[in-house]
């Protein structure tokens, strides 16, 4: 099997091809990426795969004729709450955008294409008692979430509309290596290591159900080659965590008492997140790595990577008064 990896270089689609590296897989992998802001070349160096990279912008650019695979797995969004809040139209360009491109390659092709498109649990909203499962409504709560669920519209109109073989996933907040610094987990590292204040949203007392990138990963896969048409799983955090407690579970990694600064709550921002996972379990699929391994895996990557993170911060990642 020969795997398009669209958005290959961003956070979760980078962890996705080290996955396939890691469990031999032996067909060919082709990356492709706008390297826009998350993506990041160097979260694939010194792969050893049979891998091809070509900078495509998928939003405004089609799919080139010349390459071969069988199957496509779809990371390609942008991503940040806090952009998409104050950037809205550019999240509806190109996250619509860049999946219809996608959506009518596989339409117009003569042969049977096998996708899996990424989702997230944000498009269900923000639920204060129990889980969410695959069959709930949809009540996303900012621009970002509102596109991601316009994309599940999309996929399950082509999958009913033309047959295309689409499985959707929706996962929790994943956290792990090579995540852009603008986001929440590795902000926290970051400023941390510099002896900055963590910036909390609110009280933190915001719940988030969270998964380690490579757990994602993993379950991606599982549904790439077990999962069904026109069916999405869930793909549930090991645990529920507060973000204030997320602070201090990395404060006592790294041994240090960090100086957290509450700040003003962002607008639209949801109280707590939770899904179940019984479709993606009907596959056999189990996570392997819980908070507490995973954030100290996670941790203990970023103190030891200063070299990937470095150049990608400034004052506009990580606020005022970062310096380097």
């Amino acid at each position: 099997m020969n795997i398009l990896v669209t958005g290959g270089c961003g956070f979760i689609g980078a962890n996705y091809i080290r996955y396939l590296e890691t469990r031999g897989f032996d067909g060919r992998v082709i990356n492709l990426d706008k390297l826009g802001i998350g993506s990041n070349i160097e979260n694939l160096r010194d792969l050893k795969l049979n891998y091809v990279f070509r900078k495509v912008d998928l939003a405004r650019e089609k799919i080139p004729e010349d390459l071969e695979f069988d199957a496509i797995v779809n990371f390609a969004s942008e991503t940040h709450v806090d952009r998409s809040i104050k950037e809205p139209a550019e999240f509806y360009r190109n996250n619509l955008d860049e999946l219809f491109n996608i959506l009518e390659y596989m339409r117009k092709s003569n042969r049977e294409i096998r996708m899996v498109h990424i989702s997230t649990d944000e498009v269900y909203g923000e639920i204060l008692e129990g889980s969410f499962t695959e069959e709930s409504p949809l009540k996303p709560s900012n621009p970002y979430s509102a596109t991601k669920a316009g994309q599940d519209m999309l996929v399950l109109a082509y999958v009913r509309t033309y047959g295309l073989n689409i499985s959707i996933t929706r996962s929790a907040n994943n956290y792990g290596p090579y995540q852009f610094p603008e986001k929440f987990i590795p902000k926290t590292i970051i400023r941390a290591l510099n002896d900055l204040d963590i910036i909390v949203y609110g009280s933190g007392k915001q719940i988030r159900s969270w998964i380690y990138v490579r757990d994602n990963a993993d379950a991606v896969h599982t549904v790439l080659l077990k999962g069904k048409k026109g069916t999405i799983y869930n793909i549930p955090g090991t645990d529920e965590v507060e973000n204030i407690e997320i602070v201090e579970r990395i404060g006592k990694i790294l041994g240090r008492e960090l100086k957290i600064a509450h700040v003003q709550d962002r607008p639209g921002h949801d109280l707590r997140y939770s899904m179940s996972g019984d479709k993606l379990k009907e596959l056999g699929w189990k996570a392997a790595s819980g908070i507490d391994a995973g954030l100290e895996q996670t941790v203990k990557w970023y103190v030891e990577n200063a070299w990937w993170w470095k150049p990608l911060v400034n004052e506009k990642v990580l606020g005022v008064g970062f310096a380097h």
